[in-house]
């Protein structure tokens, strides 16, 4: 997912706001930074974040807002795709690994190879969105079973009445993520039912402005990608409800946090480096991150956690930390 910079610059200051006003609300509220209140010293160094494009808006508005409260400390955040990113997190390359899919046997391997502890975080939840043209009347709701049909390995199928007879003759063009992709492996594993297993006669991109103006452009265009790119272009895109076996079902914010939305909502991880949490800097911007996960989330467009799921990521932060021999951020 290629990062969106005008919506990010649009959104950081309303989202510090709802920070700072958290943060304000009186003398029982912790601070949601490391130095809220003036009682920390000032951070500085370097965080080396890369890894899935689709997680990356969401690091990218941690970043922007952890350098308001921390303006010594930079950040970079690179979009190597969630396979790409973890190649560079287990050769030690970077501090944390934006992934859109949980880290793989091999990944694990290499990372242990290489003797670099992590665990993993949950920052949002996404529903991979299957978006169509805006003048498709049919395709209102496709079942499990015809995605497979349209995106299995072999498939030949070109119109959408291969999909249904019901369904008008008129061609169908494919985009989607390419194959580095987090958004590609979660696809065909729920879909397919077999992780990278796709045809591969489609557009394959790693930018979702591919897929944007490939369906916008193409009657019969079909293409899928995360939930926050599809409500950033709503207005020039139709979502397609998913059946999964208990009817036809809109990807939503609620949907994706119950699970009715089934097999497409999925989790969304940061992974960090155990030896890295022992920087202050990284171990800053990490807690900021879990501490403002809801508005990070809501202000970039993606599924907040629930309640249950911040608990889960906070127990997370703090078992590593012990680990690493490293104290959480006191408060004021």
């Amino acid at each position: 997912m290629a990062i969106r910079g005008k919506r990010l610059g649009a959104v950081v200051g309303v989202a510090l706001a709802a920070v700072l006003t958290v943060s304000a609300c009186g003398d029982d509220e912790e601070p949601t930074t490391p130095g809220s209140g003036g009682t920390a010293a000032a951070l500085s160094g370097t965080v080396k974040v890369d890894g899935s494009s689709t997680v990356a808006p969401l690091s990218e508005a941690a970043a922007e807002l952890f350098r308001e409260e921390q303006g010594g400390v930079q950040i970079t955040v690179g979009t190597s795709g969630t396979g790409g990113g973890f190649e560079k997190f287990c050769r030690g390359e970077t501090d944390i690994s934006d992934a859109s899919r949980a880290i793989e046997d091999d990944e694990v391997a290499a990372c242990e190879e290489a003797g670099i502890a992590f665990d993993a975080f949950q920052v949002a939840n996404d529903a991979l969105t299957v978006v169509v043209n805006k003048e498709n009347t049919w395709a209102k709701c496709l079942t499990v079973d015809q995605l497979k049909t349209i995106w299995d390995e072999g498939s030949t199928v070109s119109n959408w009445n291969q999909v249904d007879p019901s369904f008008p003759d008129e061609p169908l063009k494919l985009f989607g993520a390419g194959t580095d992709s987090g958004t590609f492996d979660y696809f065909t594993a729920a879909v397919n039912g077999e992780e990278g297993r796709s045809r591969t006669d489609y557009q394959a991109t790693e930018d979702d402005n591919v897929t944007v103006q490939g369906v916008t452009s193409s009657k019969g265009g079909l293409g899928y990608f995360g939930f926050s790119y599809y409500e950033e272009n709503a207005d020039e895109l139709t979502a397609v409800q998913i059946d999964g076996g208990e009817g036809c079902v809109t990807p939503s914010v609620a949907t994706a946090q119950d699970g009715t939305y089934s097999p497409l909502a999925r989790p969304l991880f940061i992974y960090v480096n155990g030896k890295s949490l022992a920087r202050p800097e990284v171990k800053g911007f990490v807690e900021f991150y879990l501490a403002n996960s809801t508005a990070i989330a809501e202000q970039v467009q993606f599924v907040p956690l629930t309640d249950a799921q911040i608990k889960t990521a906070q127990d997370k932060l703090t078992a590593l930390q012990a680990s690493a021999g490293v104290t959480a951020t006191p408060s004021s």
